[in-house]
């Protein structure tokens, strides 16, 4: 295997078709080795295409996905916790959570982050490297075969560790192979993005003709306020981050999630919520209020004010809900058991 060998989980059906030509393979074995690949298979289990084939794969190729090395499991809820590995050996999460209307996966797009945001176990360590497409889709495929195989996965949340804009290409791309027909076939309105908000690359999303939802994590609608929780806000205002949400419902059709996480003592008072009502007058969006979980060493509390501030946000005309809380006993909020196993690992690692 060369250095120039592709990650198949990385190529859409008519990359992998033609690579394998190239090969010398007729073009219907590409489908079937699609089929294979998308239910989570290495080329030596695929058991209807010649021997030749698999030893060609598994020659001049590598798959790209993950491997799930952990799972725990709520008693309280379902919620299923994952870590995977990757071929290189860096560890990342997810979260399965389970709603009345199918099972949502939480993935990650990125191995840790560099956003800094202050109440994140996944930006503890900073940013290892992006994830390629086929690991990202790994997920999904690895989490469906642990279900049983078949198209578990219904819904879609770039909401783990990473921003999912920051690794603008390969998240775009995972989209699309996400949502292609041939693969796996999640609705694009299935499909959630969250981003602190890196405006620029909010303004190019809207024009890539995708039907997912934005989700912008805001978490104050005040300046001041927004750059003690994250360090984006130095770079964009508020204002600058609501107006792209405007321009991505205008050219999308579709409203925007704005993401709260109520912070005791900074964004849960009567003038947080009158400058967020401020903020999103007219615009098609709804607020997800979150009871902060933060990353141990923060200094920052949750709030114990969610349903009075969901009141004020009610009687100034702002769409909001408090979201669900799933998978606190599993350690859930993001990055944290990814950051537990790899401060385990430090330990075993003699002086």
């Amino acid at each position: 295997m060369t250095a120039a060998s592709p990650a198949l989980l990385d190529l859409t059906l008519p990359e992998l078709t033609e690579w394998m030509v190239g090969l010398g393979f007729p073009k219907f074995r590409a489908g079937q080795v699609y089929t294979w690949l998308m239910k989570g298979k290495r080329p030596g289990e695929m058991n209807n295409v010649p021997l030749a084939l698999r030893e060609a794969l598994a020659q001049n190729a590598h798959v790209g996905g993950v491997t799930i090395c952990e799972t725990l499991e709520s008693p309280k809820d379902g919620t299923r916790k994952y870590l995977y590995e990757l071929e290189d050996g860096n560890i990342l999460e997810g979260v399965l959570l389970r709603y009345h209307h199918g099972n949502t996966l939480c993935v990650s797009t990125q191995v840790g982050c560099r956003m800094g945001c202050a109440f994140c176990a996944s930006t503890g360590d900073g940013l290892i490297r992006n994830l390629t497409p086929g690991e990202i889709l790994g997920q999904v495929i690895a989490v469906n075969a642990d279900l049983g195989g078949g198209r578990s996965i219904t819904n879609l949340v770039l909401m783990g560790s990473g921003e999912p804009l920051d690794n603008y290409d390969n998240t775009l791309k995972f989209i699309r192979l996400a949502s292609c027909g041939d693969g796996l076939g999640i609705s694009q309105r299935n499909i959630s993005l969250s981003t602190c908000g890196l405006v620029e690359r909010i303004d190019q999303l809207a024009q890539e003709g995708l039907h997912i939802t934005l989700c912008i994590s805001l978490h104050s609608a005040l300046d001041e306020k927004r750059r003690q929780i994250m360090p984006i806000a130095r770079k964009w205002t508020v204002a600058q981050t609501v107006n792209a949400a405007r321009a991505y419902a205008q050219a999308t059709g579709r409203r925007v999630i704005f993401e709260y996480a109520l912070t005791n003592g900074i964004n849960d008072t009567c003038q947080d919520a009158d400058a967020l009502a401020t903020a999103l007058k007219g615009l098609p969006s709804h607020v997800n209020v979150i009871p902060l979980n933060a990353a141990d060493g923060s200094t920052l509390s949750a709030s114990e004010h969610v349903e009075a501030f969901l009141k004020m946000l009610e009687d100034r005309g702002v769409s909001a809900t408090r979201r669900r809380t799933l998978g606190e006993d599993i350690e859930g909020a993001c990055g944290q058991l990814r950051r537990r196993r790899l401060q385990e690992r430090a330990e075993k690692i003699p002086e």
